[in-house]
């Protein structure tokens, strides 16, 4: 752990290699008036919209929508199943039955799907029919069991352990962006309204826990992560059935995690909203995901409690090129190479693909390092095939 002590608070680093943009945006959380204790920069950090993705803060009072960010409760799931080993020929067939029953990228189910899968608790401080959610319902029920795009993936993985892995990272699709954007909004109204002590050009328009619209937006994030959820849960569900149709195969219990959220937890004696974008809770003993880029290993991980981290780590490897860079510099051959020669089934064709190409990310042995103190390693797992959004 590294530490910066120019600013108001202490800013606590478990990397090497942060960039300028997300150590300039660290410094702004460091300055907040109802920021607690210190500001938490994961090894995966990079430059996000207002705060780093792969940061955590602790705030007293306020809660701030772009701290947690537009894919709210995006997160990972993973499932080991009874399997020790898959062949090549089924592993294709499997995979391109999964692209037949979860849509990718932009693409919507069909038909809406059915309602009893979507999350039912909401605790609204108003009438439902003012909510984003309200609004949103119909076309969620269309986006529920869809994987999305970006770095959201499908990934078949050979563990340590001897079995083969089902890993899913997906989130809250367009009613979680709506959301965040809405509230975003009049956050930023709300402050230049009340004159604020907190740069606009900071870009963290925060709503005090007290007002209507923070209540509001903490019953709408809550079923946005409750929504990623249940999006995934239905993901696996189906990938789990085109196994089930072409395997004699069993599973253990569904491991999920998010790592876009806030909520309230005790720290130092107090409770605090945490915010965690791009951050997996990471208490003693909790059970972890970490993804690293679809050319190098993922983690299953167990938590070790660290208050330094305020109980976190990493949600993945982090980028190290933005998606324009990436696709402008890296070559497409060297890269198809790459996932070849390690013998992943995999869909780079294009320099339009170039964006999700490993060399674009961290790298995740580096990364884990950086967070012995958060973290250890329960399996280690393997790519064998990948699908992305």
């Amino acid at each position: 752990m590294k530490v910066v002590l120019t600013e108001k608070r202490p800013i606590k680093m478990w990397l090497d290699d942060i960039e300028e943009g997300a150590l300039n945006q660290a410094r702004n959380l460091a300055n907040l008036p109802f920021l607690y204790k210190h500001v938490a920069i994961m090894p995966d950090s990079h430059q996000g919209y207002g705060m780093p993705i792969g940061g955590v803060i602790a705030t007293e009072g306020v809660i701030i929508p772009n701290a947690v960010g537009v894919d709210i409760g995006c997160g990972m799931c993973a499932v080991r199943t009874s399997l020790k080993d898959i062949n090549r020929d089924m592993l294709k067939k499997v995979m391109g039955e999964i692209r037949d029953v979860v849509p990718v990228g932009f693409i919507h189910q069909k038909e809406n799907q059915e309602e009893k899968l979507m999350p039912t608790e909401i605790e609204m401080p108003m009438d439902l029919e003012q909510s984003i959610i309200y609004r949103e319902y119909k076309s969620a029920l269309k986006q529920l069991g869809t994987l999305g795009g970006g770095n959201h993936f499908i990934e078949i993985q050979k563990g340590s352990d001897g079995f083969v892995w089902i890993m899913i990272h997906s989130g809250s699709r367009n009613i979680g962006l709506k959301v965040a954007k809405h509230y975003n909004t009049i956050a930023k109204e709300l402050n230049v309204m009340w004159q604020t002590s907190v740069p606009k050009e900071y870009d963290l328009a925060f709503l005090p826990i007290n007002t209507k619209e923070a209540k509001m937006y903490i019953a709408e994030m809550q079923y946005c992560v409750d929504f990623a959820f249940a999006n995934r849960q239905l993901m696996i569900d189906r990938v789990k059935a085109v196994f089930s149709r072409n395997l004699d195969v069993e599973y253990e219990p569904i491991i999920n995690i998010a790592h876009n959220y806030a909520r309230l937890e005790n720290h130092y004696g107090k409770n605090v909203w945490i915010h965690r974008k791009g951050a997996t809770s990471a208490k003693f003993g909790e059970i972890g995901i970490i993804p690293g880029s679809q050319g190098t290993k993922s983690y299953i991980v167990s938590g070790l409690g660290n208050d330094e981290s305020f109980t976190s780590c990493s949600h993945g490897a982090g980028r190290t090129m933005s998606r324009t860079k990436a696709r402008k510099e890296l070559d497409l051959q060297v890269e198809i190479k790459h996932m070849d020669d390690m013998g992943v089934i995999h869909g780079i064709r294009h320099e339009s693909d170039l964006d999700e190409a490993p060399s674009a990310y961290k790298d995740i042995d580096v990364v884990m390092q950086n967070q012995i103190e958060l973290v250890e390693t329960v399996v280690e797992l393997t790519p064998l095939a990948v699908i992305k959004g």
